[in-house]
């Protein structure tokens, strides 16, 4: 009887350490929408808003040695306002609010034992990115950009009755990176981009590269795939346990996603997205879905 006590203490031990060391969402909008725009800015006055929904759940996770592992099913939801506007012709102003975001966490019932561990939920603000690109090269087919990002800890810490849920890092962190795009006939695009993000609270700093490929079918109707790579420097001392849903100490991953959308002409649109990660350490290991409609000014 006391082993039988002691397996399901270690048990419920060893779920508690792993939810709070992997309860990482590095997919979410930052993969999907907060860079949606390439090398290009806005003219003044023009722009783009969309009200975006993403999904993630997860049963498995990218362990520290990049190993999957089972865990107690996880889920994250995040609706989010991502805007873009024409402050001067190479000056745009961006912003990432997630106004609303979901955690969830599956309640744990042993077979054998009968005991139950009950679910948990967080219903909260997440955190936010504000940031500023500057156009250094306009041409017909060339344009090239920098950015400076900086990312609000809005987002709780350590929400739910557990104590272990998220929806952010509590870190301000700020990001610089460089954006080369180019056009081919009006129909087709490429863009790569390369970035550091410097992470505050002993979090380690990261770099990230990246690019897209777009092509319109048809004037309204056009697809883009994408890759994502984060890499840390693994330069913090931060325990990876007090990571946030959105970035955990010490993330790195590999993400394509691929995004089909549809535009009228009055400027207003519609999207679904999906991404993963085929590599990882301190990660989900599960597609994340986005929807969204947004509209173009």
């Amino acid at each position: 009887m006391q082993t039988c006590k002691n397996h399901l203490w270690f048990r419920n031990i060893k779920l508690m350490i792993m939810i709070r060391i992997v309860f990482v969402i590095a997919l979410l909008s930052s993969s999907l929408s907060l860079f949606a725009g390439g090398g290009w800015t806005y003219e003044k006055g023009k722009g783009y808003v969309k009200l975006g929904q993403n999904a993630v759940y997860a049963n498995q996770y990218f362990a520290p040695d990049g190993s999957l592992i089972d865990i107690t099913t996880i889920g994250y939801y995040a609706t989010s306002i991502y805007a873009e506007y024409g402050i001067t012709d190479r000056l745009t102003a961006i912003a990432y609010v997630p106004f609303f975001a979901r955690n969830t966490l599956n309640k744990t019932q042993f077979r054998l034992s009968g005991v139950e561990i009950p679910g948990d939920e967080l219903n909260t603000f997440g955190d936010m990115d504000i940031s500023l690109q500057y156009g250094i090269i306009k041409t017909d087919t060339w344009v090239m950009s920098g950015r400076l990002l900086f990312g609000i800890p809005t987002g709780e810490v350590n929400g739910g009755e557990t104590g272990i849920l998220q929806t952010g890092d509590g870190e301000f962190n700020q990001m610089i990176r460089f954006d080369l795009s180019r056009t081919f006939a009006k129909k087709a695009w490429f863009s790569v981009y390369a970035g550091l993000n410097n992470r505050t609270n002993d979090f380690s700093d990261e770099y990230r590269l990246g690019g897209e490929v777009g092509y319109k079918f048809i004037p309204q109707f056009f697809a883009i795939a994408k890759l994502d790579v984060v890499q840390s420097f693994n330069n913090g001392t931060a325990d990876v346990a007090q990571g946030g849903t959105l970035f955990s100490n010490n993330t790195e991953f590999v993400s394509p996603a691929l995004e089909l959308a549809y535009e009228f002409k009055s400027g207003l649109g519609f999207h679904i997205s999906a991404a993963g990660a085929f590599a990882g350490q301190n990660i989900l290991a599960a597609p994340n879905f986005g929807v969204g409609i947004y509209y173009k000014f």
